[in-house]
């Protein structure tokens, strides 16, 4: 059969696909793209936006109307969270985030008895659905998905709600694929999950305690960690990132607001003083260190006062990129109940003005390594030009064919918005 996997949202989505087309490859099925006349299509979705759940249902009407006699198969958060709604949409079979390891059987059960399969589960009762992937395809970098859920409630999110509480990959099990992505060649490990930072919690082992672990292992030359949450930062992960090189130099740490009163707001698990005491503490450690960040404009209770101090905060601190998101109402959360105060128009002139500001930011950030000597994991190459990421991620254009999956020493001699160019 031509099988086709349409991916929407975040790194756990792709990895949770990642495996989705693995089973089917190891079932002798070819997999193709939408405009392919696929005979079954599988569509993850992603909820954490109102606009990421128009494009998970603009995608399946897609699929139907590209492909009406194919198999439709709908799976995700935007599933999870709208199941009622998605019903009337013709789907044959229909999933939340549980068992998408198993959708390979249902489509073998779905094609003998030719009836619609819908199956859904309280995501705050289920254990952790462990999901082994040893390839990647086209790619040199491996996602390794260790933890699923959230317990945070921030008052804007829907997450916790459509992913269940925190749970996690059981750390031999985590260490084992770890090993078996190694051994098969890949020499940068993405640690990822939807908290990832909570790895172990209530366990006798934690985040830190994996990555002792797999840093054992001599062809793995890089660790890197998806996102991490500030209050998930303690003392034995920053020792770890002292001592440990194998750990890229590059966290990404949201921080949501830069105004104390928004984010209590929020419901977020700290205040800018603890936040900025920890980043003091990174850099300390690491002077040169690439810390990138997630912030959304336009809370409802946001005013411009708030927003001002979120500006002051940014540039205080001197992120080396931020992700701006403007907030959108999620039904069900405790900031849907919230007074808005501001425009969609204020909230798309903020957003703008913190999107200059990153952009300011991350050349500040790139200039640091001007004339100076980095380390390249080649991922492609394109154009003749040899492309990859460094340990801080920045992403380099080299002008020749190197070999790609291999790491390169060269020098940085020009800059540009989003990247470097260096021989």
């Amino acid at each position: 059969m031509k099988i086709c996997v349409e991916t929407l949202g975040c790194k756990v989505n792709a990895y949770e696909s990642e495996l989705i087309k693995i089973n089917f490859i190891e079932n002798r099925d070819i997999l193709v793209n939408i405009n392919e006349q696929p005979d079954v299509v599988i569509i993850n979705t992603c909820s954490v936006t109102n606009q990421s759940d128009a494009k998970s249902r603009k995608l399946i009407r897609q699929a139907k109307r590209l492909n009406p006699n194919c198999v439709l198969i709908v799976c995700g958060c935007s599933s999870q969270l709208h199941q009622k709604d998605l019903e009337e949409l013709n789907i044959d079979i229909m999933l939340g985030n549980k068992d998408k390891s198993h959708i390979l059987t249902y489509l073998k059960e779905f094609l003998i008895k030719k009836d619609s399969i819908v199956k859904f589960y309280d995501l705050n009762q289920v254990d952790f659905e462990d999901m082994t992937i040893n390839n990647f395809e086209g790619r040199t970098r491996a996602f390794v998905k260790i933890q699923d859920g959230c317990n945070n409630y921030c008052s804007y999110c829907i997450i916790p709600y459509v992913r269940g509480r925190i749970r996690y990959k059981e750390l031999n099990e985590a260490i084992k694929e770890i090993e078996s992505l190694v051994k098969n060649g890949y020499k940068e490990i993405v640690l990822t999950g939807i908290h990832t930072g909570s790895y172990g919690r209530g366990k006798d082992y934690n985040i830190g305690t994996l990555i002792k672990e797999i840093s054992k292992l001599d062809d793995l030359k890089r660790i890197r960690i998806s996102s991490i949450e500030i209050t998930e930062i303690n003392n034995e992960f920053l020792e770890e990132l002292k001592y440990n090189n194998k750990i890229c130099d590059h966290l990404h740490i949201p921080i949501q607001s830069g105004s104390n009163k928004v984010l209590k707001e929020m419901n977020r698990k700290y205040n800018l003083l603890e936040y900025e005491k920890i980043i003091k503490s990174i850099r300390n450690i690491r002077p040169n260190i690439n810390i990138t960040t997630d912030l959304i404009v336009g809370f409802p209770t946001e005013a411009e006062e708030d927003f001002e101090e979120t500006l002051k905060t940014v540039k205080k601190i001197k992120f080396g990129q931020i992700h701006v998101f403007q907030y959108s109402k999620r039904d069900g959360t405790a900031a849907a109940l919230m007074k808005n105060i501001v425009s969609s128009q204020d909230k798309k002139n903020r957003s703008k003005k913190l999107i200059e500001l990153s952009s300011l930011l991350k050349k500040e950030y790139y200039n640091n390594f001007l004339n100076k000597e980095v380390k390249v994991l080649i991922e492609e190459i394109k154009d003749n030009y040899s492309i990859g990421h460094t340990s801080n991620y920045i992403k380099v254009l080299i002008n020749k064919k190197l070999k790609v999956n291999e790491i390169y020493k060269v020098t940085v001699y020009e800059i540009d918005k989003d990247y470097v160019k260096a021989v």
